[in-house]
């Protein structure tokens, strides 16, 4: 029997470049919490978090200056606000916490800004949190607290999953205010305005606690991995996924970070996952992609 879709210009194609960049951007936003792990002793996290916003911005900022006849001064105000919650505090905190904990303890509580970036949504702008969608922020919230009470060597690394899951708490308010604030504006113009107001912000915290010995060229290369690769280019990916197959689609590689930087620290730094982080990563995964689905299913 002939194959029915030889020679049909109707036929669909198999969309192999979709899951290869998702791919790609879990395994590039994993790759952070291991450059941050790598470069964050030698630096300190305000020196490390302003060479990596000042290299991303750099890289979008052709997007901002292809925009700026759409931004006003009141844009550049929201570019601050969202600019502290979305980089200058979050990156801060990621880089406090890589420095006291293996990178997959910051990985996992990253994993928890859906979560939290749905609550914010209900708070704040009264969206809707259904049963299903309620279970799954308690489990979720359960896997915080699962990942808090971790040991790693006997130390108790429950003030850096603290501040891994403080990080991602400025991110669910950042996702919703970029949401409702910054719509007239393209992605990754609003990404590159809101670095740069974040590099200036925390250019005297970066100043004043400068190290004064220079960092090895190892912490130097990863701190440049860190603003290039995972800061300018994944942003500029994910915003043009976002406009190929959708926000919805493209935020599925939320799934793929915790795994990603569990399995790059594993593989390239010796860092053993511990029953504690398995736990509370498939408590806390578990829970976002119950919440993920109660969100596709809802009526529009």
């Amino acid at each position: 029997m002939a194959d029915p879709t030889v020679g049909d210009a109707t036929a669909p194609s198999v969309d192999w470049r979709t899951p290869l960049e998702l791919t790609l951007l879990g395994a590039i936003w994993g790759g952070s919490f291991l450059f941050m792990r790598v470069a964050a002793k030698d630096f300190g996290a305000f020196a490390l978090v302003e060479v990596r916003i000042v290299l991303g911005a750099l890289v979008l900022l052709p997007f901002l200056w292809r925009a700026r006849r759409l931004i006003t001064a009141a844009h550049w105000r929201r570019f601050a606000m969202i600019g502290a919650l979305n980089s200058a505090i979050p990156f801060s905190l990621f880089a406090w916490a890589a420095a006291r904990a293996p990178a997959g303890i910051g990985a996992i509580a990253n994993s928890t800004t859906v979560l939290f970036t749905a609550l914010v949504a209900f708070f704040i702008y009264g969206d809707r949190i259904g049963t299903r969608r309620a279970i799954a922020l308690v489990t979720g919230f359960l896997g915080v607290v699962v990942l808090a009470s971790g040991k790693i060597e006997g130390e108790s690394i429950g003030a850096a999953a603290l501040a891994g899951t403080l990080a991602s708490v400025c991110y669910g308010f950042a996702v919703n205010f970029t949401k409702h604030w910054l719509a007239g504006i393209p992605p990754s113009a609003a990404v590159a305005g809101t670095l740069s107001c974040s590099a200036v912000m925390l250019a005297p915290l970066a100043f004043f606690t400068w190290p004064e010995t220079s960092p090895p060229l190892k912490s130097w290369l990863a701190a440049g991995a860190l603003g290039v690769l995972c800061t300018g280019i994944a942003y500029a990916l994910f915003f043009q996924l976002i406009q190929r197959v959708s926000a919805s689609r493209a935020s599925t590689n939320t799934y793929l970070v915790p795994l990603f930087g569990v399995g790059w620290a594993w593989l390239l730094l010796g860092e053993q996952p511990t029953w504690t982080m398995l736990v509370a990563g498939a408590l806390i995964l578990g829970s976002v992609v119950v919440s993920q689905r109660e969100v596709a299913a809802a009526p529009r």
